[in-house]
């Protein structure tokens, strides 16, 4: 795997990322460590965590992915620097009064948020600060359309790049990055970057693989021209692309309870859990079967192959999960299969978006 320029800041990545919003509530902290040193080993050294994890979030675990990660930085004095250590800033409350007081985003907000991610992860900076979602209302995890209604934005963008211009001049961060946003957050995000001479994001975490390719309806355009970053996150679709529902559904009495999907109510309520989610997943998963791949290395050849993504997320339980996704690496994807793959979009289009 040849290391990836994030953006048009000089932060370099490897092309798969490690996701670790398992640790804590499904992982327990001795595996967790162990996929920590083997993902290190075998070359993927960008690692993707946030304040809120673990998922689904609750009180009870809030910080507790960061307290892993940190945990195993003291365990191995002298790796965090072979690390590029992502971690994220929650948007407002959505329903998590225990993030923070108030249902907004302040700047001050997130100056406490990086202070305390530090705490927990015991580093002295934070590679890549990227907020978790917009502060303002948008069309996010799930919900389609934007309703200028049901604003409720407090803090300007212009403050909230005036917060992080802050923590990255106190060195308690390197470079900035967004999550789950839209065409024109990430250019208005630009625009007053350089505007104010503040800090440009390097890129935007959002959700792509083949049953969501919204990013291709706008942002794909618009973060290649502004020079910014994709890292896709839910590659396999909280697990819908690797072919363990299509014979029991998400809910049946064969479904895997102990997957996330299958195992919490407030994943299901999600684009995930839609019925037309599964529907497009199971064509998606027979198209792989009828090229002799497994539905799981398709779903994940798909992203680690197109140009639109710097690096893609990959989200495991265990060792095995870890190893398998890894060995995707270098499965290729024809010219004819993805013609069929468009072919499927065009008439399902994009159920998880």
């Amino acid at each position: 795997m040849q290391d990836i320029q994030l953006g048009r800041s000089d932060l370099k990545v490897s092309p798969i990322c490690l996701g670790t919003m398992t640790f804590g509530e499904q992982v327990n902290e001795t595996d967790a460590h162990a996929m920590l040193s083997r993902a290190l080993e075998r070359g993927v050294y960008f690692w993707d965590t946030a304040e809120m994890y673990s998922v689904p979030a609750r009180a009870e675990t809030f910080g507790a992915t960061e307290t892993i990660i940190g945990n195993w930085f003291k365990a191995n004095p002298g790796k965090r620097e072979q690390v590029v250590l992502a971690s994220k800033v929650a948007g407002p409350s959505r329903g998590m009064p225990w993030v923070r007081e108030g249902k907004g985003m302040t700047a001050a907000d997130i100056v406490s948020s990086c202070n305390a991610s530090l705490r927990r992860l015991q580093t002295d900076v934070i590679d890549l600060y990227q907020i978790h979602w917009p502060e303002r209302h948008v069309p996010a995890f799930g919900n389609l359309y934007y309703d200028p209604k049901k604003e409720t934005s407090e803090t300007t963008i212009r403050e909230q790049l005036e917060a992080l211009a802050g923590l990255v001049k106190a060195g308690k961060v390197r470079h900035i990055g967004l999550s789950n946003e839209t065409p024109y957050g990430v250019h208005e995000f630009v625009r007053l970057a350089e505007q104010h001479g503040l800090p440009r994001v390097a890129s935007v975490q959002n959700a792509y693989c083949l049953i969501n390719r919204s990013w291709e309806n706008g942002l794909d355009e618009t973060c290649d021209r502004l020079g910014v970053s994709l890292l896709a996150y839910s590659p396999l679709a909280f697990g819908l692309l690797t072919g363990k529902y299509d014979e029991s559904g998400i809910t049946g009495p064969n479904a895997p309870k102990e997957a996330r999907i299958a195992g919490y109510e407030s994943v299901r309520k999600q684009r995930w859990g839609r019925p037309e989610s599964l529907v497009a997943a199971r064509r998606y998963n027979q198209l792989a079967r009828d090229h002799g791949m497994t539905p799981a290395a398709l779903a994940l050849a798909f992203c680690y192959t197109k140009w639109q993504v710097a690096s893609t997320i990959i989200g495991v339980r265990t060792m095995a999960q870890l190893e398998e996704d890894l060995n995707a690496w270098g499965t290729q994807v024809s010219e004819d299969l993805l013609r069929e793959i468009d072919a499927i979009r065009w008439v399902l289009r994009d159920p998880a978006q």
